[in-house]
């Protein structure tokens, strides 16, 4: 569904070779051919990612598409699987997280500059932490996903930085690329270097011009001889210095394409970097690539068997979307564990705050966002590990941990550290950017939804509402009016299986979900989300029916109704992961986290019910540490930073 009314009743059909859905819905409604062409190659693009993938594991039949458009919601597809680390990979895991709370406590994580040190990339890449996703056969310690991104969350509560290196090294740099879309000669070329780090890697897409709109590249390459010269400038790369190896996106022969190209150790005539200030990343590099007849060898060039180098970049971007959400899990347990000796410390009116309701309620809220996203992340990743393209739900666990350490960072600890938390050396203030920058990471958040709502649609849109536009366009009807009895006649022919539809699931009632065992709170949230989700089809298609192909142009309905879906599907994967958590704060926390996804959906206000059940669960949490015990699961091993001007 694209565009507002109908134009040319000769235009290509969807069903015409080489153009997509989208861009014959863009010009049927009248848009410029630049838009209508912008659009049909991210379509394009999407439907060749959907091809790399086994037709049950396909978007169609994701838990989250399924969880609208069945009859039933797909609840055994939203439980978390129990991962299970092969020895060998925990070893690897064991001695990285070893290395860098050693160099953490010592002041050695980072150099001069304030960026990670070259000695800790150097013991990290001994102990095979650049190597964890890739395979044994070319060096690597071959990690499940799943282990992969609960494993980031372990490094994220000692520092979210070389968390964060993992997942653009392994995730969005050039070890994904590679390993999926490599020849024999390519991985055998590129992925030992990268396993032992050897090479460390970045990701070359952004462009001063292209950001969001994947489609305005200008970044070129030319095949001369044995090599492509390539002449352009990327923007926004993260780690990247000389010596890197990078996933280069570029034209080639006007298609988008990826090179894995070896940059150079030093700058040069062809190769410099672009340097500027940015309040977020503080401590890796973060600059702009300008290339000037920059040659890197033809075998370079990695060649999918569908697709091109779009194809290549959506695919390492759900990796990248789940490990962003597990490094936010273990960032918020790390801001958790400093708000705790902080409520014992400070004291107002003779009490120290942590006796306070608005705190524990903070210390409770902040425990709800820590399981939703720990939630999101087994079952996202287990979605991947099982060989589902899990694009929707990569969006919603992206959205979800970026939102989440936002409201967390600012609502609940700074508000909580109170004026302490603006002093040189806090942990707010040295690093409020990196709090916040998650909600532009992989894709802005709303814009991320949007692209979460046409997933959701696409195949409703092409099976009903597509033969119906069509058929309008050929006849010449702009405004299509069911009175009108010309209208009608060809409304007639057309519209049969999109009312049998309709009337089908108005006259069905939702099937009641199979539930896993689970304490009767966290069944009541279960349920709410199992049955509105299946109220959303009759609702969404509604929507298609009345603004048909404006609805592009509807971005703020597009977006309130993803947000919806999102946030019932996160109750239903919270529910069904806490219900399998045998630690009771776990549970609660799970409810108290769905109790505010439900007043959000319902509009209603806190009760004192819901008050009573936080502040409470807050309560327990600031005594457990305070008595020295474990206060909530994953605090165990993290130091707290030091209180500053103790008075």
């Amino acid at each position: 569904m694209s565009t507002d009314s109908a134009h040319d009743p000769d235009a290509a059909s969807p069903a015409d070779e080489g153009v997509s859905f989208a861009e014959t819905a863009l010009k049927l409604g009248g848009k410029s051919d630049d838009e209508a062409r912008r659009t049909g190659v991210i379509d394009t693009a999407d439907d060749q990612v959907e091809a790399l993938f086994a037709p049950q594991y396909q978007t169609v039949r994701s838990p989250a598409h399924r969880a609208v458009w069945d009859r039933g919601v797909p609840v055994d597809e939203f439980r978390t699987p129990k991962t299970e680390t092969p020895p060998e990979v925990r070893k690897v895991m064991d001695a990285s997280l070893a290395i860098v709370r050693r160099h953490k406590a010592a002041g050695t994580l980072f150099d001069g500059e304030g960026k990670v040190s070259d000695e800790v990339f150097g013991e990290l890449g001994v102990a095979g932490y650049w190597g964890l996703l890739v395979d044994r056969e070319y060096g690597g310690a071959g990690a499940p996903f799943s282990s992969f991104a609960a494993f980031l969350g372990e490094m994220a509560t000692i520092d979210g930085t070389v968390a964060g290196l993992a997942s653009i090294h392994g995730c969005i740099g050039a070890v994904d690329p590679v390993n999926a879309f490599g020849d024999t000669a390519q991985k055998q070329k590129f992925l030992p270097g990268l396993a032992s780090g050897e090479r460390l890697s970045a990701f070359a897409l952004t462009e001063p011009c292209a950001g969001s709109d994947l489609t305005a590249l200008r970044t070129t390459a030319v095949l001369d001889g044995d090599d492509y010269v390539v002449n352009g400038e990327k923007l926004f790369i993260s780690n990247i210095t000389p010596g890197r190896t990078i996933g280069l996106v570029c034209l080639v022969e006007g298609k988008p394409s990826v090179l894995i190209a070896e940059l150079p150790a030093e700058e040069n005539e062809h190769f410099q970097l672009k340097k500027y200030g940015l309040y977020a990343l503080s401590h890796l590099h973060n600059r702009g690539i300008v290339f000037n007849n920059f040659r890197v060898p033809k075998e370079s060039l990695l060649r999918p068997a569908r697709g091109d180098g779009l194809t290549i970049a959506y695919h390492g971007l759900n990796l990248g979307r789940v490990s962003l959400c597990a490094n936010a899990a273990g960032t918020m347990r790390q801001l958790l564990a400093g708000m705790l000796p902080w409520g014992e410390f400070r004291v107002t009116y003779s009490e120290p705050i942590a006796h306070r309701e608005l705190v524990q309620r903070r210390i409770g809220e902040m425990a709800g966002l820590i399981v939703g996203a720990d939630a999101l992340v087994g079952w996202c990743a287990g979605l991947l590990d099982r060989g589902y393209r899990g694009e929707m739900e990569c969006i919603i666990a992206k959205i979800y941990g970026s939102e989440a350490l936002k409201h967390a960072s600012i609502e609940l600890y700074m508000k909580t550290h109170g004026g302490r938390s603006f002093l040189h050396g806090h942990t707010f203030g040295d690093n409020v950017h990196d709090y916040l920058a998650p909600c532009i990471y992989e894709g802005e958040g709303e814009m991320l939804g949007m692209a979460f709502f046409k997933s959701l649609v696409k195949d409703h849109g092409k099976t009903y509402f597509e033969p119906i536009g069509k058929a309008l366009a050929a006849a010449g009807i702009k405004k299509p009016n069911p009175m009108n009895p010309a209208h009608a006649m060809v409304l007639s022919r057309v519209a049969a299986p999109y009312l049998k539809w309709q009337i089908a699931r108005r006259l069905v009632w939702n099937a009641a979900p199979e539930l896993p065992k689970m304490p009767d709170a966290l069944r009541r949230h279960a349920n709410y989300a199992c049955d509105h989700l299946q109220d959303m089809a009759l609702e969404i298609s509604g929507v298609m029916q009345k603004f048909q192909l404006s609805l592009a142009d509807r971005q703020c309905k597009m977006s309130e109704l993803s947000t919806r879906c999102q946030d019932l599907i996160t109750m239903l994967a919270v529910t069904t992961h806490a219900a399998a958590q045998p630690d009771e704060r776990v549970r609660t926390a799970a409810e108290v986290l769905c109790s505010g996804l439900k007043r959000r959906l319902t509009g209603k206000r806190p009760s004192n019910r819901y008050f009573k059940q936080v502040t409470a669960l807050g309560a327990e949490i600031a005594e457990a540490a305070a008595a020295g015990e474990a206060p909530f699961p994953g605090l165990e091993q993290i130091d707290p930073a030091p209180i500053l001007m103790k008075y």
